[in-house]
């Protein structure tokens, strides 16, 4: 991680660092201390962009004019500047400043986060839950070095040169691959499992909290020659040697390893310049392409978000070559005193050493499962036994133990909405009023951007009241109106899942499981929180309690065992309670009930009864409800069909969930 952002200070054309990591692992300290580290800049004396003598700037000299050369200067440290996850897309741009255009009728423009962040550090922590559209509004101004904003009257363009580092916790959701492709370099960290280094981090805390101002000067010599070198590599930065050899290396690698597009190749090569540099050398090194490589293209291979990431390293050996990496010269040595020596801390001297690489999930893919086939002539009412108690029918055997079932490959799925039009966070499922998306109105009050129209056609009757006789007009603040947008919202998708006996006897689950990852991936890419309970046997569980991972969900569906009785009525009951729980928790996110089952109910007094009046009272608290139908075969019994009328949810055939399926359907109507 410390290596990943050492390079992006060298040389931000990198793009920036992602950090994939638990909780806890101290992510956001490493970061706010990287500003500490880097050497100060010089700027033009009261510019708010940031500029240094002969850069253009709205505040130059005359609008869009660059400053001269012998401009009045001061050097001041780099800035941190932290997006919230919260930000609105004004706060980020900038946009018009409001208290000038109401009080004096001045059109000017105030700076965003973007500005400030010119030529120092953007830091996102949770970047995953920051919504697309900024995500790809932040990545967009980190690649071309400039903003140009154009709203509300405004239109302003201005340098916006920083490093960009997100930080993340998988467990709470995946960027997008689109998005996760736009980072320069992607680095994942876990928490030390060696006891001693864990003790350290803990001394070294207590340290700093009982004398702070201590602590932080026994590391002072260690941080100024951390500084030095930084900015020693920056100096050598343009005299480092690229060949056409480096080149075609580098371009083996990202063929061999078939990444999307080339930003791979552009990326990895200028890492590996900035490691070189970082290193001393003003030639690149077959280690510097292989330290490039580890960070620049785990993440490149991910093509859904069931592909873990990670890298074959004996593959990129393969094809860098037999030549062994070069060793790397040590990181100056740390102050004596009460820290730990050199071999007990690596430093930020991390290039070296090889990143522990993640395990690789399946989820369910690929395993071998035991499954038998209906044969003419079985006993159905015995067929019925087995598969209430759990088993299957093996041909011509005794009942044999239910198996887990695994997935195939998941398919485009049709989008299932929740009716009415929501206020909820923004996503891509549901209509909602959001703070993006197209301008349906005006309202007094919102958190919209302004309204300049209506805002005039307000004050425009009681200009004349006011006293107005010419000149600006004269605004109060009940004139003030904010746009009023309409786009999509993310929802909460709650699957409901039959896991009984019926299922897994009728070769079901995989069909199933493959329609729920299928569901899985669609809720992913509209940016919903998702949810799974189970039922079986004689209960029901929630196996994953609501959450923006989809990762964990497939995790838990993958390993999600069929066979038992039917106890319909607790699923819907314990789906319906962790609904309530939620709606408490986040009243604004509307949800989405998913039950996936065949309809029938074999469990407990009265299943039949028990289960119809379950889905009654989901239906009266205005839950919207799918009703995926597991039933196959010539005999139907139709029940899930008479559940959905109680849900009054819509009711589909398993068979139709894929887009493609319901496509050539409605074709050949």
């Amino acid at each position: 991680m410390t290596l990943a952002l050492i390079l992006t200070t060298i040389s931000p054309e990198v793009g920036g660092v992602l950090v994939r990591g638990e909780k806890g692992t101290a992510k956001s300290t490493t970061v706010r201390a990287l500003a500490s580290v880097l050497p100060p800049i010089e700027v033009v004396a009261g510019d708010r962009f940031s500029s240094a003598p002969g850069e253009t700037s709205p505040d130059g000299p005359a609008p869009d004019q660059a400053w001269p050369r012998d401009a009045e200067t001061e050097t001041r440290p780099v800035r941190l500047v932290e997006l919230p996850v919260g930000a609105t897309e004004d706060r980020v741009l900038g946009s018009l400043h409001l208290s000038k255009v109401l009080a004096d009728g001045v059109a000017e423009y105030e700076p965003g986060l973007l500005a400030r962040a010119h030529r120092g550090i953007l830091y996102v922590d949770e970047v995953n839950l920051l919504h697309d559209h900024l995500v790809d509004l932040l990545l967009d101004a980190a690649a071309m070095g400039r903003s140009t904003v154009e709203r509300d009257g405004v239109s302003v363009a201005h340098a916006a040169r920083f490093v960009l580092v997100g930080t993340m916790n998988p467990e709470e959701g995946e960027l997008r691959p689109q998005l996760l492709d736009r980072f320069g370099l992607t680095v994942e960290i876990a928490a030390p499992r060696d006891p001693q280094l864990r003790a350290e981090v803990v001394r070294r805390r207590l340290a700093f909290d009982a004398d702070p101002h201590a602590f932080v000067e026994s590391y002072a010599d260690a941080e100024r020659a951390l500084t030095d070198r930084i900015a020693a590599a920056r100096k050598l930065l343009p005299e480092v040697e690229l060949t056409d050899a480096v080149l075609t290396k580098v371009a083996e690698v990202c063929a061999a390893f078939e990444v999307d597009g080339m930003r791979a190749d552009i990326v990895t090569t200028r890492t590996a310049i900035a490691h070189a540099a970082w290193h001393g050398r003003t030639s690149v090194t077959r280690a510097d392409i292989r330290q490039a490589a580890l960070l620049a293209l785990p993440h490149r291979r991910r093509r859904n978000p069931f592909d873990a990431p990670g890298l074959d390293e004996e593959l990129l050996d393969q094809v860098l070559g037999d030549e062994e990496p070069e060793p790397e010269p040590p990181m100056p040595p740390e102050p004596e005193g009460d820290g730990p020596s050199d071999e007990d801390d690596p430093g930020f001297d991390t290039g070296a050493e090889r990143p522990a690489q993640p395990t690789d999930h399946a989820y369910g893919r690929g395993r071998e499962t035991e499954r038998s086939s209906e044969q003419p002539g079985r006993n159905t009412s015995d067929a019925s036994a087995a598969e209430d108690q759990g088993f299957e029918t093996g041909p011509g055997g005794p009942p044999q133990p239910a198996m887990v079932a695994g997935a195939a490959d998941p398919y485009r799925v049709k989008r299932f909405e929740v009716t009415g039009t929501g206020a909820g966070e923004s996503g891509k499922r549901s209509r909602a009023l959001t703070s993006n998306g197209r301008r349906v109105g005006a309202d007094p009050t919102g958190n919209g951007g302004l309204h300049l129209v209506e805002t005039i056609r307000a004050a425009a009757p009681h200009q004349q009241t006011r006293g107005r006789t010419g000149g600006r007009i004269k605004f109060e603040t009940t004139d003030l109106r904010t746009a009023r947008r309409e786009g999509r919202e993310a929802n909460l998708v709650l699957f409901c899942v039959d896991a009984s006996g019926s299922m897994a006897a009728r070769k079901r689950m995989e069909q199933v499981k493959t329609a729920i990852l299928s569901l899985l991936l669609d809720a992913y890419q509209r940016r919903d929180k998702v949810g799974l309970v189970t039922f079986r046997a004689d209960t029901a569980e929630v196996a994953l309690p609501p959450t923006h991972s989809v990762d964990i969900a497939a995790k838990r569906l993958a390993d999600l065992p069929a066979g038992g009785r039917t106890p319909l009525a607790e699923g819907l009951l314990t789906a319906a309670e962790v609904l309530r729980v939620e709606k408490v928790r986040d009243p604004r996110r509307r949800p989405l009930l998913i039950v996936v089952t065949d309809g029938r109910a074999t469990h407990g007094n009265d299943p039949v009864v028990r289960s119809r009046q379950a889905a009654q009272w989901i239906a009266e608290q205005g839950t919207s409800s799918v009703v995926v139908d597991c039933e196959n075969g010539p005999f139907r019994l139709g029940l899930a069909a008479q559940l959905a009328q109680h849900l009054q949810a819509s009711h589909l055939p398993i068979a139709e969930v894929s887009a493609q399926a319901l496509a050539g359907v409605a074709r050949v109507a």
